[in-house]
């Protein structure tokens, strides 16, 4: 399978994964023949990109990173607990829930055991979900992304399952915040962006005194905000006062928010958020924990059409496990932009002097 833009999409091409609505379910079958009308309809709802089939790259899967069911049940909980929080928001009050706290740990076990079972695998989230609600799924992805790489960086099982119940909720505190604002398609005035910096000493509100919450949890939700020089918010603290879990979140939601599409500007691609973050190491973010997180994050995803500095034209075969940023790329286009009949593949972790210049973008 191959990972096209969907404005390169052509009628009769095929889809070689389903795409799924907001709530999980099928929007749109495996090997569907697109055509105009549905191409159309894919951009206008936000999908940037599909896997497509395609002869030359047959023999690409690409496994997701949780089963269908688990995010489908994660999704639900979500939905469930978050609009509680809105509604009772709304009668200005809100009653501690021994249940969500149960919840979410159930939620949490369920990521875990399906990351356990894609051990060693590096993360490839693209968001490519139609009729996307933000908070919901960017919560989930976060949550996913953290799992994986307290993984990664060795942390026991209980660590691991705080880690997640923090990233997991870490925007909770968006549920108390105007949803006009949240949802709003453009720039935010100043008073607007005030308002929803409050969101994290809001989670931390509903979060701290919670039946069965890790209190860890709820500091992730205070500091995922914080900057390594101060500059961030709610406190302003910095450096070696900000928890590890909370300075992790904070990478992972930057990237995820960067990677995402809204209705205001288009998503990045894996490799330009990656370069976005490093900018930022030692100002705004832990160096060891942008390594960690680069080093575990497929930048240039199976199936991605890159073009390489020799001029030639491939598609993202291999993603390297010791250097994840320098994939296999099989050749399908020579340098003078004629098609090639027999591709072959070119290592970038064995040839150096060779690299990704371009990425085809949406």
């Amino acid at each position: 399978m191959r990972l096209l833009p969907t404005r390169s999409c052509s009628p009769g091409m095929k889809l070689a994964k389903c795409i799924y609505n907001e709530d999980g379910l099928v929007l749109l079958n495996e090997r569907v023949e697109l055509t105009q009308a549905l191409i159309n309809r894919l951009q206008q709802f936000g999908v940037d990109f599909v896997y497509i089939q395609d002869r030359d790259t047959d023999d690409i899967e690409v496994e997701d990173a949780i089963s269908q069911e688990t995010k489908m049940k994660a999704l639900a909980e979500i939905k469930t607990q978050f609009r509680k929080a809105m509604e009772e928001n709304s009668k200005s009050k809100f009653s501690k829930n021994a249940f969500m706290g149960r919840a979410f740990g159930n939620v949490i076990k369920m990521i875990m055991q399906d990351l356990d079972s894609r051990e060693g695998t590096h993360i490839m989230l693209l968001n490519m979900n139609v009729l996307n609600n933000y908070v919901f799924n960017h919560s989930l992805n976060v949550c996913i992304y953290a799992t994986m790489l307290g993984m990664a960086n060795g942390y026991n099982r209980e660590e691991i399952a705080v880690l997640g119940m923090g990233a997991l909720l870490h925007d909770i505190g968006k549920t108390q915040i105007n949803q006009d604002i949240i949802k709003k398609p453009g720039k935010l005035s100043p008073q607007e962006f005030a308002e929803v910096k409050m969101h994290a000493e809001l989670g931390y509100r509903l979060l701290k005194d919670e039946p069965n919450m890790p209190l860890l949890a709820a500091h992730c939700a205070f500091q995922h905000h914080e900057r390594e020089n101060g500059s961030g918010y709610p406190r302003g603290i910095k450096g070696n006062e900000i928890h590890d879990y909370a300075k992790l979140i904070a990478i992972i939601d930057s990237y995820d928010a960067m990677t995402t599409h809204r209705p205001y500007r288009l998503a990045m691609l894996p490799h330009q958020a990656m370069e976005i973050l490093f900018s930022g190491v030692e100002t705004l973010y832990d160096y060891k924990k942008v390594a960690l997180f680069r080093d575990n994050v497929a930048i240039y995803p199976l199936g991605l059409s890159v073009k390489l500095s020799t001029g030639e034209k491939g598609v993202v075969v291999v993603i390297n496990p010791a250097i994840p940023q320098r994939p296999t790329i099989r050749i399908m286009e020579g340098a003078d932009g004629e098609k090639i009949t027999q591709p072959y593949e070119v290592d970038l972790s064995k040839q150096l002097t060779v690299f990704v210049s371009e990425v085809e973008m949406p």
